[in-house]
């Protein structure tokens, strides 16, 4: 999102909404009455439920931000609005490093969902890593946000993705250097 630019107050309802800076800086603002600015090493995540309205620009008036946000629907409609903001483990290399995890999780620096699902960053080097699934039914969507990988014998470059369903060990393996955004989800 180009300086100054960005999305003006909008509504959502019965998602759980993930947002991810990748550069830059993301300002949020939403109807429960949060004000943040989110920067790389942390994370955001809404329950819409009942209803929300929020806005989001990028708070440079001269650099872009760069940011993923992701919609996954709740194990169930209705649910009371809920607004959190982590700051993220270190990233480790050619070590999972969680983000988001089904509620409860317990952890400060993973924030939670009402849905059987997880984030994960994997920042692979010159190595293979097999992912297993947490959960039998779920699929796993791979998302490339650096470098150049070899998911399940097929190579993905930079932006590239890849779903993954009724496979329980997926095999990821680099060369050189990739970084992954995975997220394990039910597929019904």
């Amino acid at each position: 999102v180009a300086g100054g630019e960005g999305f003006g107050a909008h509504p959502h309802d019965n998602m759980e909404i993930v947002s991810i800076p990748l550069e830059g800086e993301l300002r949020h603002q939403d109807s429960m009455g949060h004000t943040s600015v989110l920067r790389t090493g942390e994370i955001q995540v809404m329950t819409a439920g009942t209803g929300i309205i929020h806005s989001e620009f990028n708070n440079s008036p001269n650099r872009p931000v760069k940011f993923l946000q992701i919609w996954i629907f709740p194990d169930r409609h209705g649910l009371p609005t809920r607004y959190e903001e982590i700051t993220l483990a270190p990233a480790r290399t050619n070590e999972l490093r969680t983000l988001v995890a089904p509620e409860g999780n317990g952890s400060e620096h993973t924030a939670w969902i009402h849905q059987s699902a997880w984030f994960h960053t994997l920042d692979l080097e010159r190595n293979t890593y097999e992912y297993a699934m947490r959960r039998e039914g779920n699929g796993l969507y791979v998302f490339v946000l650096e470098g150049d990988v070899t998911v399940e014998n097929e190579k993905l470059a930079s932006r590239d993705g890849m779903g993954i369903w009724e496979q329980n060990d997926i095999t990821l393996h680099t060369d050189g250097k990739a970084s992954l955004l995975l997220i394990e989800v039910p597929m019904r």
